[in-house]
């Protein structure tokens, strides 16, 4: 399954969280994966994509950064996977 993660810098201050990235790395459990992700040029959201097959594994990695973040969890679908999908109901 693929989340599209919403972040939002605690004060619009990023420092925080590139300093505990730089000593820490990502903290993700196993079974977590990174995609990839965007930073709005005036800091105050980040876009992260992750997969997982265990959505308590995204909630554990939350929990390890909820000091610095606020967090909004999408569940995401690629769009050539529905184009496909959607090929029977639009004949």
């Amino acid at each position: 399954m693929l989340f599209m993660v919403i972040e939002r810098f605690r004060h619009r201050d990023p420092k925080p969280i590139y300093k505990r990235f730089a000593e820490s790395g990502r903290q993700m459990p196993e079974g977590l994966s990174y995609v990839g992700s965007w930073i709005e040029a005036n800091f105050d959201r980040c876009w992260q994509l992750m997969e997982t097959n265990d959505p308590k594994l995204l909630q554990r990695w939350i929990l390890h950064w909820s000091d610095l973040v606020e967090f909004e969890v999408v569940p995401v679908t690629p769009s050539k996977d529905l184009t496909e999908m959607m090929k029977d109901f639009v004949r």
